[in-house]
């Protein structure tokens, strides 16, 4: 049976979305501005690395990327109410947090009343020892990253004329390497049990790259752990919606149909023309 794209707008009550890594080449801006537009959200959290600060040197920065901020604001103007959470390869935001425009805030942490319950949200890279003392190293890994995924993507493009399943190195990597499967499991752990100890129900994290709702169980009580993925492989979100969390999973023929997100022929910027686009787009001035 051929499926039919939705024409409604799904009404959603808080959606989180995370470590999107607008200005990299893995970042999937197309997907993700469908899925924008295919949803009628109260609140947005976008839960860190939504702009990659860290890469950003490269001025790579195509169309699409820049829909997807216009889009934002648009739904800002609108009375969307929605929450930066600081990340790591944005790091240089926190010095901001605390800024309110509208209803559009810059957090590190935030926690929402969810129907009686507390959910506690933040990007996570607190507890990444990487990140706490050897950001060198951190730095050196996400661009090593960048240019697997640049590789995979070439692969399933590959794979595609020969009518192949799409395959992922970094998925493949993570599940056959113990020291990163212990690192997830250990960082899941952390945040749950700090969670509990905080008597929050829900802990709400990004960073890791790895989607999940399950539920955390310790000596000291019990949490529900989420993760809300990212755009770069799992083209994931968090949706909160009649009492529940849901793990959204973008697929093509479930969203509206979306016109005019072609990339543009020529992708690469002077770094002084981005800046120049970017405060054109928003009415920003020079000091």
């Amino acid at each position: 049976m051929k499926r039919i794209k939705s024409t409604r707008k799904r009404k959603v009550e808080v959606v989180v979305i995370s470590d999107v890594h607008l200005g990299t080449y893995g970042c999937h801006a197309k997907e993700l501005l469908a899925y924008l537009k295919s949803i009628k959200p109260k609140k947005i959290i976008l839960n860190g690395d939504i702009i990659d600060i860290w890469q950003f040197s490269k001025s790579y920065w195509p169309t699409t990327h820049m829909q997807v901020v216009k889009y934002l604001t648009g739904m800002i103007s609108k009375g969307v109410e929605v929450t930066y959470i600081t990340g790591n390869h944005d790091e240089m935001l926190r010095k901001f947090v605390g800024f309110r425009l509208g209803s559009f805030t810059i957090q590190n942490k935030v926690v929402l009343e969810l129907d009686g319950q507390k959910a506690w949200i933040f990007h996570g890279d607190v507890f990444d020892v990487t990140m706490q003392h050897s950001k060198w190293l951190a730095r050196l890994g996400a661009h090593g990253y960048d240019l697997l995924i640049l590789l995979n993507r070439l692969v399933n493009f590959i794979g595609h004329k020969f009518q192949r399943e799409k395959v992922s190195f970094s998925k493949s990597i993570k599940n056959r390497v113990k020291s990163a499967v212990k690192f997830i499991n250990d960082f899941e752990k952390v945040c749950a049990d700090l969670a509990i100890e905080n008597q929050y129900q829900y802990v709400v994290c990004g960073h890791i790259h790895q989607p999940e709702i399950r539920e955390i169980t310790t000596p000291k009580g019990q949490v529900t752990y989420l993760n809300s993925g990212d755009w770069i492989e799992n083209l994931t979100s968090l949706e909160y919606y009649n009492g529940q969390w849901h793990l959204y999973t973008y697929q093509e023929d479930t969203v509206i149909k979306q016109e005019h997100l072609a990339e543009p022929a020529l992708d690469f910027l002077d770094s002084s023309v981005l800046l120049m686009n970017l405060m054109s787009e928003f009415n920003l001035k020079r000091a």
